[in-house]
């Protein structure tokens, strides 16, 4: 079979070009460090790689909103742990205006101090973290959630909260609403709420009570009144007759497992209530005893209507102080599955990129020794080429 000039050339540089191929793929790898550059290098593992790398954005992303929501929890937590100090300071207040000591003009001052510290309260509820975003308002972290108006401090958030998703399946909440911190706040005992009736003339108050008996008690509203300001009568809503007794100033009143207390002397007909425990928001706590130590002590009846007031102001500032301790716990309890979720996504991105790096990672070694042997088969295939080229018949006719 007779081979052309013209064949032998093109065989020539196809063996050439074909070499120059392996050597830029050899030297695009090395240069790279990725042994997979396309699909079709390696197919099986193009896919795998896919998915890794898929996993690892997902990972880095997980990253990102964990870092936003514990810088989010820790302004949170600053916030309430400001505002439990404004309730302390408030409580201080007003066990310090219970005292037989103070006047008009000294409960006076400090109800101003308290107008103040309500100020301060409401500022700390409409906080906003770095990027602006209300930490108070539930999931409308846009709208402000708390403002002053003439009936109260209103509510204008939503009771929801955003969920972060911080892991496959995983997801934290990155706040709490305005409502469920500083609205949600159980009033008087947690069971029942306590009040003298404004219309009293004694100087009797009553305290918040207790449940001694829980098995006995019967929720609803009852009234103590005074038959003589030393005996006493518990009806319920319907008038029935609950219970009955002396009256010894600071001693218990029990009845359907309940148990109260009134001191002073209240006059015959003055009547105390105890109803269902509803909620009051640490703002209208502290808007009730500014207004009621603003106001002058004139008769007994307004004594006892001043120390019943500030007895609830304290028993309201304590269960709200234990209410913003649970909810740091709970701020406390999400920073630390945010750690956990964190040091979990760290050992997780370690065994992913060390699974990629495996696929579609060069061996150095490996691929310099085969790049060096390429070139030299190049050069070879190329001094060959130079060689063969010149070889004709007319070369020997010269």
């Amino acid at each position: 079979m007779r081979i052309s000039t013209a064949t032998q050339n093109d065989n020539a540089i196809r063996a050439i070009t074909e070499q120059q191929t392996r050597l830029a793929k050899t030297q695009s790898q090395v240069a790279s460090g990725k042994r997979v550059q396309t699909p079709a290098d390696d197919p099986a593992a193009a896919a795998q790689i896919l998915q890794l790398r898929r996993a690892l954005a997902e990972t880095e992303q997980h990253d990102r909103n964990t870092n936003t929501v514990i810088n989010r929890l820790n302004f949170e937590e600053q916030a309430v742990s400001d505002a439990g100090d404004v309730l302390n300071r408030a409580r201080e207040i007003a066990v310090q205006a219970g005292g037989t000591v103070l006047g008009d003009v000294g409960r006076a001052a400090i109800a101003t101090e308290l107008g103040q510290r309500l100020e301060e309260l409401i500022g700390i509820a409409n906080r906003q973290d770095a990027s602006g975003e209300y930490l108070f308002a539930g999931a409308s972290v846009a709208v402000q959630p708390f403002a002053s108006t003439a009936t109260g401090v209103t509510y204008s958030g939503d009771g929801s909260s955003r969920r972060v998703e911080i892991g496959p399946r995983q997801f934290v909440v990155d706040g709490h609403s305005g409502g469920s911190v500083f609205v949600a706040i159980p009033s008087g005992n947690g069971t029942f709420r306590t009040t003298a009736v404004a219309t009293n003339t004694g100087n009797g108050s009553i305290d918040s009570g207790t449940i001694f008996d829980p098995l006995a008690w019967q929720s609803g509203n009852y009234t103590i009144q005074f038959s003589s300001p030393t005996a006493y009568q518990v009806r319920d809503a319907v008038n029935t007759l609950v219970a009955s007794g002396n009256y010894t100033a600071g001693g218990a009143i029990d009845f359907r497992g309940a148990r109260v207390q009134i001191a002073g002397a209240p006059a015959t007909g003055d009547r105390f209530t105890v109803a269902p425990a509803g909620i009051e928001d640490v703002f209208a706590t502290l808007a009730n005893l500014q207004a009621i130590l603003a106001q002058p002590v004139t008769t007994s009846a307004a004594q006892g209507q001043l120390n019943t007031a500030i007895s609830h102001a304290l028993t309201q500032l304590s269960g709200g102080l234990d209410h913003l301790n649970s909810v740091r716990a709970e701020v406390g309890a999400r920073l630390s599955a945010l750690d956990t979720a964190t040091n979990s996504r760290g050992a997780l991105k370690v065994e992913l990129s060390k699974t990629l790096s495996g696929l579609q990672d060069i061996d150095y070694a490996e691929a310099v020794a085969r790049m060096n042997q390429q070139l030299a088969g190049l050069q070879v295939a190329q001094q060959t080429y130079a060689k063969v080229s010149q070889l004709s018949l007319f070369d020997y006719l010269r």
